[in-house]
């Protein structure tokens, strides 16, 4: 009974995560990828079907498959996450004109999430 519950939470979290990560997409502040490799994870412990739906879709199944197999990713897609990162929060600290302290915080973020980018070995 406890790893039926358990199994059924793994997808719970898996399936909050696709949705977070599918809102990241469009709100610069949360990240997508992240809430991928955490879905992937749930999923590899509770659903292959599900596991592998994530593994073969179109958009990013190819970065999760790499990041399953190596904990790596390609320089190319690490620029491209480095020039996202930077353009959706530069627009985002420039809308919240005589916000200071959310500009502030928005920068702190986005220094986070590079220097992390920054440690994620390339392929």
């Amino acid at each position: 009974m406890l790893k039926i519950v358990y199994r059924y939470l793994l997808i719970f979290i898996a399936l909050v995560s696709i949705l977070l990560g599918l809102l990241g997409i469009f709100l610069p502040v949360l990240p997508t990828t992240p809430f991928f490799i955490l879905a992937l994870a749930c999923f590899a412990r509770s659903s292959t079907f599900f596991h592998q739906k994530l593994l073969t879709c179109p958009y990013i199944g190819d970065v999760l498959s790499d990041w399953e197999k190596e904990k790596k990713i390609t320089k190319k897609r690490k620029r491209q996450i480095y020039l996202t990162i930077v353009a959706s929060f530069s627009i985002s600290i420039v809308l919240l004109q005589q916000r200071h302290l959310l500009q502030l915080l928005l920068l702190v973020i986005m220094l986070i999430l590079l220097f992390f980018i920054r440690r994620i070995d390339e392929k």
